[in-house]
């Protein structure tokens, strides 16, 4: 009998051990519950790297009339900490985000005024070539071309709903944000443009003369696109003086558009070194992107980091579901749920979704 018990003892310090060291292979979320521009410094700073030479610094400026993006305070002790630099690219639809010079007045209205900005396609795109990657849907990505300027990357970013992934985190903020609108087009929706209301196309030649791929041509006084020119780049849909231009929206699976994002996040990845922010305040049903994005539906929760893409988002996750009382708390508020971020991401390999939180006092 005392054998039996020395036995069973035993095989439980054996599990006890076994689960200790499991614990120590999964990849560390640090969590800090008070949102302070002391704690993002020294979140970055448990992260164990001291990146040198060209910063950039991820970040998401707000859309005009937003009110949900996160006050740039925050982040200036991390900012003076790496030298760092602003970047963001310009985005697909027609505004002041649109346009580098717009863009950027618009970044200095919202307080991002003490560190320079760099809006990585303001001198073009480059395509990166993935064919020879495990991916489904590209063969190649069109980033900023500046995105190749910096050594390394700080992925800080407000981790809130979006109305087509469900959540907008670390995954979306690298996807869309390294992305040309070329890049992101090719992410949101077909290639190649639509021309709305053509009968109200006046002609006047605008999208004709500044496209680069020379696919768009006057017949009979309207506008026409040769979808074997197009290059996606997206540039007839900002030159429109009637906003007649626009994406191709066709109705793709949930999935498929998830996995794109995934996809132009894995490779960007990549291309660099990088570790991820999460903030996790103001966190509303729509993203930074609406001009009028609901009102919080929840509290704020706190920062979390990792040096894992995927734990951080799946981390950030459980922390908002666990705040709202809920299993997916962007299922329940916009009717999409962003876990198919995490497990597509999961399976190409950008990290894992079972994660070891640690929390800062």
């Amino acid at each position: 009998m005392k054998q039996i018990k020395t036995l069973i003892v035993f095989f439980l310090l054996l599990l006890c051990i076994s689960n200790i060291k499991a614990q120590e292979n999964l990849p560390v979320v640090y969590f800090v519950r008070e949102i302070t521009p002391e704690n993002i410094l020294k979140l970055y700073e448990m992260l164990g790297v001291d990146y040198k030479g060209k910063t950039g610094v991820k970040v998401h400026f707000g859309e005009d009339g937003n009110r949900n993006y996160i006050n740039p305070v925050l982040y200036k002790p991390l900012m003076e900490k790496v030298k760092g630099t602003f970047v963001e690219t310009n985005v697909l639809y027609v505004g002041k985000r649109r346009f580098t010079d717009s863009h950027i007045k618009l970044a200095k209205e919202h307080g991002f005024t003490y560190a320079p900005i760099d809006i990585l396609d303001s001198d073009g795109e480059k395509d990166i070539d993935v064919k020879d990657l495990p991916l489904k849907h590209y063969k190649r990505v069109k980033a900023g071309l500046h995105f190749f300027d910096y050594d390394n990357y700080i992925i800080l970013s407000h981790f809130k709903g979006h109305g087509s992934a469900g959540f907008g985190g670390a995954i979306k903020n690298l996807a869309m944000g390294f992305a040309s609108p070329g890049g992101k087009m090719a992410q949101h929706a077909t290639d190649v443009p639509v021309i709305n209301n053509v009968a109200n196309c006046v002609g006047c030649g605008s999208c004709v003369q500044n496209c680069p791929g020379d696919a768009i041509s006057l017949i009979d006084g309207k506008a026409v696109i040769d979808a074997a020119k197009c290059l996606g780049c997206a540039k007839c849909i900002a030159e429109c003086p009637l906003k007649l231009i626009s994406p191709d929206r066709k109705q793709l699976d949930e999935n498929v558009f998830l996995e794109r994002l995934v996809e132009y996040a894995y490779v960007f990845q990549r291309e660099k070194p990088m570790v991820f922010i999460n903030i996790l305040a103001n966190i509303s049903a729509s993203c930074d992107c609406s001009a009028r994005a609901p009102l919080p539906f929840t509290q704020d929760i706190g920062i979390v980091a990792s040096t894992d893409i995927v734990a951080i988002e799946k981390a950030s996750h459980d922390l908002v579901a666990q705040g709202h009382h809920c299993e997916d708390a962007f299922l329940k508020e916009s009717g999409v749920s962003g876990l198919g971020q995490v497990n597509y991401a999961e399976k190409l390999g950008m990290g894992k979704q079972k994660y070891r939180l640690v929390e800062i006092k």
